[in-house]
Formats: C-alpha cells, structure tokens, sequence
C-alpha cells in the first residue's frame, strides 16, 4: 500500500494567497513649475474675477544737446501697458463609502488623504506649466513651427546660447545671480550632456576637478541653472508624429500668480441618510499669466532616447 501525503492540494481551503497590507503609491514627480512664478499682486483695490496688472513705460533716452536759449518741449508719458489674469476655482474629491473601510485589507484612510494632496500639488504643477510653455518666444530646433520639428531634431548648446543671448538681449533680470531658470526634460538632458566637440557642453566638463560629469549632475551652463524635471511637456505634435519637448528658459516676472483661496485640502461634512459617505478632497482660486514675456524663452526640440 502507498504513502497517503498531506500536502497543499488536500489542504487546498487552509493554503490562501497572502497579501503584503503596506500598500505603495506610485512613483510621483517633484512639483517644481509652480515656484517660477514670482510676480504676485502687491496692492489690489477690491477682490475680482480678473486681476490686471500694468506697466509704465521709460521715457524715450535723451539723444541731442539742449539749446540755451530754447526751453525744451515736453514729452508725453505713454499709457501704461496691461496684463490680465484671471482667477478659476479648482479642485477634486473623493468619496470614499463605509463599507470599503470595512473590508479593505489596508487602512485606506491615510492613503486617500496622501493622494488627495499630492493630486492638489501635481494638478497647480500642470496648470502654471499649461501657462508657462504657451509663450510666444520660440526656438525650434528645425522648421518654424512646431510640426516642423524632425525626428532628428535634438537640444545642442548653441539652441541654449541663444534663448540666453535673447532674454539678455531683452533686458530680463536673472532668476539667481547672473543665471536664468532652465526646466529641461531628462530626455531632453541627455542630447545635450551627450554633447561633444567644440562649443559643446562635454568637454569642458570632463576636464574639471569636481566631479559633476559622472554625477550625472547638469548644474550651471551658458548662462543658465537646469532643473531636470519629467514634468516638462512634451507630445507628438511634431513632423510625422514626433514626440517634441519643450524646454523652458526664463527669468524674474516671467510667470505672475493670483490667490483668492490658497488651495488647501478640504474634508467634507457627511451628509447622507446613514452617514456612510466620507468626502475629502482639495479646494483653490487662483490663476496665473504670462506676466514679462521678453524674461521667457522656449525651446522645442525631440530626443534621440525618445521610446528607446
């Protein structure tokens, strides 16, 4: 007579699938957008929908001597140039039933919470970025417009020289020092730190004493400190469905914000028959614009790593 085994096929019911109760998020970018904005209203004269701010104008520099026995004629100052902003609720929610606290296998609670808030600081990210990356100032990499730029089309140094030659050009003032603010795709980064030959970005690297080439570290360069950021737009709006990144250069008052509420996070009352839905979620009035556009550069290019 054979051996009669115990094992996990007739002990089937106890043997059960087991389920590690710490649940991870996803992985989450680092909010960095909304930081450029540097330009808030100062003095308002009543709460509105729209805020405008305005410009003086300078007087147009004195070219010829005075005449002494001639008074001069005056001038006229110019009308004040204006910037509108309008300010939108924002928000979202979620509501969360008493029965999935009663049955999930992980506290659910502090995880809705979490999610709640990254979405408020990931959403006002995207919003200023949506504002930022439409201005009018533009480097194509090739072509003259957006569905003009190849597949070929990468970030060189030169592209760099000359959105900084044109903000200094413009009179921007520098966000830090004499450095103006470069938020830049990693895969954007890459072309560029790939770089070699005269005039590009490698060789004077590899020549230096602290390390930053094999950091991986970008730094300072032509003029400019670079926030690697996925958070830069991109999308295959270029030549024959390209993928195109939009890399952004600016300096001080390039992006203006308006608060009316500073979003916050909310939790709703209970308000149901037996008290089972739970709402929280997050709640702003804001709004920003393009506040200087001569202090705001973009460049659009495609990457030579782009679903490599």
């Amino acid at each position: 007579m054979s051996n009669a085994y115990t094992g996990t096929t007739e002990l089937s019911n106890l043997v059960k699938t087991g389920y590690d109760r710490l649940v991870e998020f996803g992985l989450r970018a680092q909010t960095v957008i909304r930081n450029v904005a540097d330009k808030r209203p100062q003095q308002l004269t009543n709460p509105g929908t729209t805020i405008t701010f305005s410009f003086y104008s300078d007087l147009t520099a004195v070219s010829s001597a005075l005449t002494e026995a001639t008074d001069p004629d005056s001038v006229a100052v110019s009308n004040p140039s204006t910037v509108s902003l309008t300010l939108n609720e924002y928000g979202n929610a979620v509501l969360q039933t008493r029965k999935v606290r009663l049955f999930t296998i992980s506290d659910i609670d502090p995880a809705i919470a979490d999610m709640v808030s990254f979405n408020m600081a990931d959403s006002l990210d995207t919003l200023a970025l949506t504002t930022l990356r439409a201005g009018t100032n533009v480097i194509y990499a090739s072509g003259s417009s957006t569905v003009g730029v190849t597949g070929s089309a990468t970030i060189t140094s030169a592209h760099v020289r000359k959105a900084v030659a044109k903000l200094r050009a413009a009179k921007a003032v520098p966000r830090r020092e004499e450095l103006w603010w470069c938020g830049i795709h990693p895969e954007v980064s890459h072309d560029l730190r790939a770089e070699t030959g005269a005039g590009g970005w490698r060789t004077p690297h590899e020549y230096n004493s602290n390390g930053n080439l094999w950091k991986g570290e970008i730094g300072q360069y032509e003029g400019a400190f670079f926030v690697e950021t996925p958070r830069m737009y991109n999308a295959t709006d270029g030549a024959s469905s390209a993928r195109v990144f939009r890399t952004i250069l600016c300096g001080q008052q390039a992006l203006a914000e308006a608060v009316a509420e500073e979003p916050h996070i909310v939790f709703g009352e209970v308000t149901d028959k037996l008290k089972r839905f739970r709402p929280v979620g997050w709640y702003g009035v804001l709004g920003w614009a393009r506040y200087r556009e001569e202090a705001l550069y973009r460049i659009e290019t495609t990457s030579s790593i782009d679903n490599a």
